[in-house]
């Protein structure tokens, strides 16, 4: 019996309507034409509201994470490579090797398919660059004006081997903190796409997964206490929460914390400090001392990590205190942040 004719979906001016929600004709047609031919792998192609999956070797993560960032396209990146690395990310935070995502949309009534096209797309290259599938998914369409275009939340699946034992209450005196490249790359990036700012080098976002570098860091260092990837908050952030989870303080040093020129510009700009502005494709790190050295190396010979740098020590403190060390010889208190900096980043 052949199929009822239906007309290809307008992919270059069609617009997503609340039909592409209401559980019919239009969104399985647009499940179909878009998200499962992008997506494809044998998991999806069952068609059913779950995944049955193969039971992975050793203890299993799961990671889940919403993308709500403005503008949906930025430079470096977009919200479809944003959602797969996010996720991915937080998995490899725990030494957990990813392997499967799941994936809904939230569309926007009036969404350009040309626009949710190019995102689809995107994501589908982001995991499988990255090697994991993307196994079960939904569509939900909200009226026009109760949204912002699309928003995606992602949930993973990973697998950590018994001996990895990563957390954020491992940290101990004397241990060297690392970190794997540059600050604010992405927060910076999308602030000057969203406010139409120049600059005489353009500022890329940093959007990576980062399971590969964090395999080469605990190959190279066996006694890794934890890692952490400074989204929302920055490193300045993700340090506080890791000396309040460890009972330690933390001692850094402004000369050694790596800022591409342009970012740093931009900041003063804008009077941000870069050690508070989101990244999506850096790792921080610590170890104990003497395996410094072996995980400094191991980062910088990774591609994602080759302006890695060892940025400072954790120290005893009952105050829990993040100091850096200024260029200028004096010492500054890094708090946490206070309100929300930039809004809507990731």
């Amino acid at each position: 019996m052949s199929k009822p004719y239906t007309r290809p979906l307008d992919l270059k001016h069609g617009l997503v309507n609340l039909t592409h929600g209401s559980g019919g004709r239009a969104m399985a047609q647009l499940v179909s034409e878009l998200f499962a031919a992008e997506f494809a792998n044998d998991w999806l192609a069952q068609g059913n509201d779950q995944a049955i999956l193969p039971p992975p070797g050793g203890r299993i993560a799961i990671a889940t994470d919403s993308h709500v960032i403005s503008p949906l396209f930025f430079p470096g990146g977009d919200i479809g490579s944003l959602a797969v690395h996010g996720t991915v990310n937080d998995l490899a935070m725990g030494g957990a090797t990813p392997l499967y995502l799941s994936a809904g949309f939230i569309l926007e009534e009036g969404l350009p398919l040309a626009d949710l096209a190019r995102i689809v797309r995107s994501m589908a290259a982001a995991a499988r660059a990255a090697g994991v599938a993307i196994v079960t998914g939904d569509t939900k369409v909200v009226e026009r004006g109760k949204g912002d275009g699309v928003f995606i939340s992602t949930t993973g699946v990973g697998v950590v081997a018994d001996e990895v034992k990563l957390s954020g209450d491992q940290a101990r005196p004397g241990d060297v903190i690392l970190l794997s490249g540059t600050l604010g790359d992405h927060g910076m990036a999308v602030m000057s796409q969203r406010e139409g700012l120049g600059f005489a080098s353009p500022i890329l976002s940093d959007s990576a997964a980062l399971h590969t570098l964090a395999a080469a860091l605990l190959a190279a260092s066996p006694g890794l206490r934890l890692m952490r990837d400074p989204t929302r908050g920055g490193l300045a952030t993700t340090l506080n929460e890791i000396a309040q989870q460890s009972g330690v303080g933390m001692r850094l040093q402004e000369s050694a914390i790596p800022v591409q020129a342009s970012v740093r510009a931009a900041c003063e700009f804008l009077g941000l400090d870069p050690l508070y502005i989101a990244n999506e494709g850096k790792l921080v790190a610590i170890c104990p001392a003497a395996e410094a050295a072996a995980a400094l190396a191991a980062l910088q010979a990774h591609p994602l990590g080759q302006q890695a740098a060892i940025i400072g020590e954790v120290v005893a403190d009952a105050h829990q205190f993040v100091r850096v060390q200024t260029d200028f010889g004096g010492e500054r208190l890094l708090d946490w942040l206070s309100g929300e900096m930039l809004p809507r980043i990731c």
